[in-house]
């Protein structure tokens, strides 16, 4: 994985005004998605970065007060901007690692802090969240790039030692997701993944007007708690499975595995475990009635995976283990 630039702010790390310009960023909303045409940030071309800033202090106490920080606690914040979030953090916490891929808003940071006590309890990353090497950390504090929503969760979801709590501002139908409920029109993969290894819950619904510049989309926080210890499944396999079930939501089960191609790559992943189990293969295995079989022995072949639950997809990813049939 390459190192991003780190390391506290310096003018050596400010870029010139023609590199600046040239220059470009996955921050934040999506600067052609979020932000209305005409609209501007009058301090900072923040709109190049996709950046909007948090600008109501109570929304931003109230994001910090909900990660119940402790005086001992390490903190890590995801696109601290400007500071607004992160000088309530330091506040509270021990220590602060802020991730900011814009050099010019780390300035205005290490500004905000600069001949304060709470300039020796700030460390500042420039660089991209997603390349970045992280340290330690209790909490996770963000308001979250979007372009970055899910590499976010994911690489927070599998990070070691595991941190206490995460509180996450994201783009309200990502977060509603990431909450969903079997049943729901938004349970998808992404829901079950996340939940597989954390609790997650909707904090508070936050206005666009609360940002400067405005973006069109509206925002919600979430509370993620990471399972400790984490459950001993394999993700690449819970994913494989989700991947396929999810594909055709609304479909049954059965007709979501007999799609064009599913069979085949369940027979060569077949094929490649008989092979590292030292196991015979027998050549006239017939992978579509093997695969029927293990829908119609767990009960799940008319199912819909709109309607399954975390429980009813480990019970069908332990049925083709027992097959042999594997997903990664």
């Amino acid at each position: 994985m390459p190192r991003a630039t780190s390391g506290r702010f310096s003018r050596t790390h400010q870029p010139s005004i023609k590199s600046a310009a040239a220059s470009s960023s996955s921050k934040n909303h999506s600067a052609n998605e979020g932000t209305p045409a005409g609209v501007h940030n009058p301090i900072f071309k923040t709109e190049r970065f996709g950046q909007h800033i948090l600008k109501n202090p109570q929304i931003a106490q109230t994001i910090v007060d909900k990660a119940n920080l402790r005086p001992t606690d390490k903190v890590l914040e995801v696109g601290p901007g400007t500071g607004n979030l992160t000088v309530k953090i330091l506040e509270k916490a021990k220590n602060v690692t802020a991730v900011e891929m814009d050099p010019r808003m780390a300035a205005e940071l290490t500004k905000r802090v600069q001949g304060k006590p709470e300039q020796r309890k700030l460390d500042i990353i420039i660089g991209d969240f997603v390349k970045t090497d992280l340290p330690y950390f209790d909490v996770c504090i963000s308001n979250t790039p979007y372009q970055i929503s899910s590499p976010l969760v994911f690489r927070l979801l599998s990070h070691r030692p595991i941190f206490r709590v995460a509180i996450l501002m994201f783009q309200r139908e990502f977060a509603m997701r990431l909450v969903a409920q079997p049943g729901t029109e938004l349970w998808s993969r992404l829901s079950a993944n996340v939940q597989l290894y954390s609790k997650v819950d909707l904090v508070m619904h936050v206005g666009k007007n609360n940002f400067r510049p405005a973006p069109l989309v509206e925002s919600s926080v979430v509370r993620l708690v990471p399972l400790n210890p984490p459950p001993p499944i394999k993700f690449e396999e819970f994913d494989g499975l989700g991947r396929i079930i999810f594909s055709r939501r609304n479909k049954m089960v059965h007709a979501t595995f007999m799609a064009k191609g599913v069979i085949e790559m369940l027979e060569k992943n077949w094929r490649t475990w008989c092979s590292t189990q030292n196991k015979m293969i027998d050549e006239h295995t017939n992978m579509k009635a093997k695969v029927e079989e293990v829908l119609r022995s767990s009960g799940y072949s008319e199912q819909r995976a709109a309607k399954m639950t975390l429980d009813d997809l480990l019970k069908l990813l332990s049925a083709f283990h027992d097959e042999g049939i594997h997903f990664a």
